[in-house]
């Protein structure tokens, strides 16, 4: 069953800008897998489960120096140089992160003070496990269209240091089972990380990215398939994996009314893992070799993955190439959003 509701376009909305931070510390797989290495011997697990299942060879933690907000804030700092928009121009900050330090106040409120946004700025954050970014972005442009506002940054700042170590502990005690291990193997893939967009008018900027429009599906019975807080992300990972996928073909079949997303010139997915990559691939039967990966070497950052991975390839992309945003977050939801370079 179809409803217009999940389809959109916008009129006058374009990326400016699109900068990504790294995390400074990289932890390898077999890093973990050391840390591991008497639970595993004991569930009789091989080690270089990380590397062969989820294809993670490493991901990145934060350290002393920086903490995620601050990264997500250093991050809109490049965004706005980049694009050239003074702060005080701006008429909105949404912040994406999961990760918080407490329940209020939000997360943007720090970095709308960071960034030296005007009392005018709204600020607030928006949290839709992996889809918060392309949500965020997708909300901004709206309201670009209607003139409400002429400048917004999304940010995303990711901190997986606590989640990481919890999870190692746990998984580390006796009495932990091989089921307790697959359930939680997920929290394993985790990093940490930064990014930053800044979104403008289109007429008024012709070097800016056009946002095209996209759709938005949500499979709500599949809501229990993953749970996570700050002490591990527990997944049915079969039934997650399933339920995303048909949600997915789901949204494809019905986006070829209106887009032919078949001929892309990227993908950009949110980063997962070699499984979830190749189940998108099969099901929207889409070219592997135009997907870049960054979750090989930086985890799944959550909702930064995807908008990180965008900010990695900005210099391999050329003007007129066509740009599509995809993602499967827990809940389960999936939304595509078309941007033409």
């Amino acid at each position: 069953m179809t409803n217009s509701n999940a389809t959109f376009r916008h009129q006058n909305s374009a990326l400016l800008a699109i900068k990504a931070r790294l995390a400074p510390l990289v932890v390898t797989s077999e890093e973990i897998d050391v840390r591991l290495a008497e639970a595993l011997t004991r569930l009789r697990l091989p080690t270089g489960l990380l590397q062969r299942v989820a294809g993670v060879v490493s991901r990145r933690n934060w350290d002393e120096t920086q903490t995620f907000d601050q990264a997500a804030a250093s991050a809109a700092q490049d965004a706005l140089e980049a694009a050239k928009v003074d702060p005080k121009d701006v008429g909105l900050l949404i912040n994406t992160s999961v990760t918080r330090k407490h329940l209020e106040p939000s997360v943007a409120v720090g970095i709308h003070h960071a960034l030296g946004l005007p009392s005018s700025a709204m600020n607030f954050d928006i949290t839709n496990a992996c889809l918060g970014f392309v949500n965020g972005m997708t909300l901004a442009s709206q309201m670009i269209d209607s003139g409400q506002i002429k400048y917004a940054v999304i940010v995303d700042g990711e901190d997986s240091n606590e989640i990481q170590a919890n999870t190692i502990h746990r998984l580390s005690q006796p009495g932990i089972s091989r089921k307790d291990f697959v359930n939680e193997f997920a929290s394993l893939t985790l990093g940490s990380g930064a990014a930053a967009a800044v979104l403008g008018p289109a007429d008024a900027h012709p070097e800016g990215h056009r946002i095209i429009g996209g759709i938005s599906r949500a499979g709500t019975e599949h809501h229990l398939l993953c749970v996570g807080d700050k002490d591990g992300m527990f997944t049915h990972t079969k039934e997650l994996l399933a339920g995303g996928m048909a949600l997915v073909v789901e949204a494809w079949k019905e986006a070829k009314g209106q887009w032919d997303w078949q001929k892309m010139d990227r993908y950009i997915l949110h980063q997962v893992s070699d499984v979830h990559t190749d189940s998108i691939v099969k099901a929207a039967k889409i070219d592997r070799r135009k997907i870049p990966l960054t979750y090989p070497l930086l985890g799944n950052v959550g909702p930064a993955s995807l908008p990180m991975t965008l900010a990695l390839e900005v210099e391999k992309l050329i003007k007129g190439q066509r740009i599509l945003c995809m993602g499967v977050g827990s809940g389960i939801n999936t939304a595509m959003t078309e941007i033409v370079w």
